[in-house]
């Protein structure tokens, strides 16, 4: 979990503890987890707050951090591990080639073909 995470996380439970979950229901299902409705119903509000008009999803956000945590440098297996996923066929899905990757993959190809040229120069 990232530190700033780890610190916006510590600064909530300040003001919204509860006895036994972080992100607890409201109402009767006090005791239990947050659900899906009601993790959307929040991604709602914050996009409005922000005055984000596209149509953004939990889900959209996990892809984005994946796919930036990619384009960081992250190994595949790492972030397999870090999402959860089984199989590494699903983490896969996060490889699209972006245009960070694409800069990424030619000017490593780029150094790759220098150093050849090279060597080859000096035969």
């Amino acid at each position: 979990m990232p530190d700033k995470t780890l610190d916006e996380l510590r600064i909530y439970w300040k003001t919204h503890r509860h006895n036994k979950l972080v992100f607890p229901g409201k109402g009767q299902g006090s005791d239990t987890p947050m659900d899906k409705g009601g993790i959307q119903k929040v991604m709602k509000a914050v996009l409005k707050h922000c005055t984000i008009a596209k149509n953004i999803s939990q889900h959209s956000l996990r892809h984005c951090f994946a796919t930036h945590l990619l384009e960081q440098g992250l190994d595949l297996r790492s972030l397999q591990l870090l999402l959860g996923h089984s199989s590494l066929n699903t983490t896969a899905r996060y490889t699209q080639l972006t245009q960070i990757k694409q800069h990424d993959t030619k000017r490593l190809i780029n150094q790759l073909t220098d150093n050849v040229m090279r060597i080859w120069e000096d035969l």
